[in-house]
């Protein structure tokens, strides 16, 4: 199995940006397509992005798109989530999540592997 973990939150003004890590330990990511979720308080884990086992397909949220970016490196093992223009809304607990599907789902449930988040603030 797969370990990951997220890194980068913190607390960051409206229109602020931040950019999320998610470091994978004990398999290659090349072979899963990769995703980044979110869960406010009292709300349910949402899809944020999702990036294919290349890097070559992303797919966004209609909330995110046009300010957040998803990338890997799969020679690093990485996989990031650039966040521009964040919003109050945007305030969640951000998640990595890693599908041996192949297949770009937006439902959390068809992910196998989850870190254990990380928190973004956004102040107003």
């Amino acid at each position: 199995q797969v370990q990951l973990v997220e890194s980068g939150g913190g607390l960051v003004q409206a229109g602020g940006s931040l950019r999320l890590s998610c470091a994978a330990s004990g398999r290659t990511i090349e072979i899963y397509s990769m995703g980044w979720f979110r869960q406010g308080p009292g709300k349910e884990r949402e899809f944020v992005a999702l990036i294919s086992r290349s890097g070559g397909s992303t797919d966004y949220a209609d909330s995110v798109k046009g300010r957040f970016t998803i990338s890997r490196d799969n020679a690093r093992n990485m996989m990031y989530l650039q966040m521009n223009t964040l919003k109050p809304e945007d305030t969640a607990v951000y998640y990595c999540a890693a599908d041996p599907s192949g297949v770009r789902y937006r439902n959390p449930a068809e992910f196998d592997y989850w870190g254990q988040g990380t928190q973004v603030t956004v102040a107003s």
